[in-house]
């Protein structure tokens, strides 16, 4: 399929109710069609790898079919210059999320641009930044210990962000981290407990701390790294 099929396939999947749903979760639905995520998964297993057509869909700037192009493209074809032009393209939370969790993980410059982003001051770039990190938590098995040692001074540096979209996805890389090894999730309960301090910390990083120091002490976590 080229793209002009591929959008007229997604407007015949878009959903009654499915923008009003989108607009609830704070995702901004100004170019979008209103077709749900699952959909969008299916129609790239049919499509399979195509990263001419991911480009294509990019460019549409059509919110689906952006999401569409991340889980389409070639991992082996991004290079640095395609991840930071389609970073300065987020709009939407859900955008920079999908990017991270279905594409730029699987890319070698990841590691770097997780610490790059996460300095950034703009809110979508920045939460990126600490998306990645979750997902190379969650998925990149190979990763030692020590890679994921060197992102906790920017979590402790962004746990105190007056944006809950960045908070979140600072929380998310600080307890993912923190379920993948036992010696990970003792230096992430020390920067949780670091968190909760009362003196010099915000009242943003000591409810992130406390949640995610509860999180990471459950019985459910605790049991996964025994």
């Amino acid at each position: 399929m080229d793209a002009s099929a591929v959008i007229d396939r997604l407007r015949s999947l878009a959903e009654p109710g499915a923008i009003a749903s989108m607009a609830h979760l704070g995702i901004n639905t100004e170019h979008a069609l209103g077709v749900r995520v699952p959909r969008l998964r299916e129609t790239a297993r049919e499509i399979g790898t195509d990263h001419d057509l991911a480009l294509a869909l990019w460019d549409t700037g059509i919110h689906e079919a952006r999401i569409l192009a991340s889980m389409v493209a070639d991992p082996a074809r991004v290079d640095t210059d395609l991840m930071e032009a389609w970073v300065a393209d987020f709009n939407s939370w859900d955008l920079a999320d999908q990017c991270c969790a279905n594409l730029f993980w699987r890319v070698p410059a990841a590691w770097d641009k997780a610490r790059a982003w996460a300095e950034r001051e703009e809110e979508l770039p920045r939460r990126a930044g600490y998306v990645l990190m979750a997902t190379l938590a969650l998925h990149d098995a190979a990763a030692t210990d020590a890679a994921f040692e060197a992102f906790f001074p920017a979590i402790e540096a962004g746990a105190g962000d007056p944006r809950e979209r960045v908070r979140k996805g600072v929380s998310w890389a600080l307890r993912q981290i923190g379920k993948r090894s036992r010696a990970l999730n003792a230096r992430a309960l020390e920067v949780a407990e670091a968190l909760q301090d009362p003196v010099g910390q915000s009242q943003e990083a000591h409810r992130l701390g406390h949640e995610a120091e509860r999180e990471l002490r459950s019985e459910l976590v605790q049991d996964r790294l025994s």
